[in-house]
């Protein structure tokens, strides 16, 4: 079989971008973070896969990065949704549940240094941290930019797909959505984090996410 020298060059420029990218495995390094000692969500970690079962509940389970992962920016990962909750105002604290918030914490060079071993309730009160969330819920336009209300000027929400059930998969440029979101220049990226949220309706949620890839 011949291979023309397009085709050829074609596999030579997509070969770096494949063996740069890393699958993040849902395994025993993500930590649940509770908001109340008595309400938390059922997280089911299988490695490539992650179940997340709402009832009326709130909590976040999250991961540190590797230092070499800090610089990438270029994430997907496939999404699932079984049970929704309603579409409410993310924009607003109370009654802002949703199904799914997959969570991108940054910190400069120097922070994130500094906040090495620290736990996720650190990494969100410090004052450099900025956080992106990329949301499948909520009652807003897709595409549109939410400020977060527990995090002021340190949080954004994008909205990926509003409240509903349904498959889908994602592929978000972080570099760009940092600036877009924030007006500067992206920082490193030290975690990862995801949260249902069914509380405030006293909803449930069934939901899943797989195969999360950063490079």
């Amino acid at each position: 079989m011949k291979i023309t020298a397009a085709a050829l060059a074609c596999l030579l420029m997509a070969a770096p971008s494949l063996a740069s990218s890393q699958q993040v495995s849902f395994d025993s390094t993500w930590k649940e973070q509770k908001f109340s000692l008595f309400n938390s969500n059922d997280f089911a970690l299988n490695g490539g896969s992650l179940g997340v079962k709402s009832n009326g509940t709130v909590s976040l389970l999250w991961t540190a990065l590797p230092q070499a992962m800090w610089p990438k920016t270029q994430v997907s990962w496939d999404w699932a949704v079984d049970t929704s909750v309603p579409a409410t105002d993310l924009s607003k604290k109370g009654g802002d549940d949703r199904n799914l918030s997959l969570y991108f914490i940054f910190l400069p060079e120097a922070a994130a240094q500094a906040a090495q071993g620290k736990g996720v309730k650190s990494l969100l009160d410090n004052p450099d941290v900025r956080v992106l969330m990329y949301i499948w819920g909520g009652s807003h336009a897709r595409g549109q930019v939410v400020p977060s209300p527990y995090l002021g000027a340190r949080g954004r929400s994008i909205i990926k797909r509003t409240a509903g059930t349904g498959t889908a998969s994602e592929q978000v440029d972080l570099a760009q959505d940092y600036q877009r979101a924030f007006g500067a220049p992206v920082e490193n990226l030290v975690g990862l984090a995801v949260s249902a949220d069914s509380d405030d309706t006293s909803t449930e949620i069934s939901a899943r996410i797989s195969g999360l890839h950063v490079q």
